[in-house]
């Protein structure tokens, strides 16, 4: 069971001290979003330059 909002930290369970440190950081980083879309870019170039000629 959750604890309560606005109890205190060392009353909080291990588990969702757990948690809440991993939600602090974003799932997925930028730059492996930013690499993905200069990869597909890459891809399609390619592709386009092999059914183009």
């Amino acid at each position: 069971m959750a604890d309560p909002r606005d109890t205190d930290p060392d009353d909080q369970d291990p588990r969702e001290r757990g948690l809440e440190r991993r939600s602090a950081a974003p799932a997925v980083s930028p730059w492996l979003v930013i690499g993905a879309i200069i990869l597909l870019g890459a891809v399609v170039y390619v592709l386009s330059a092999m059914t183009g000629s």
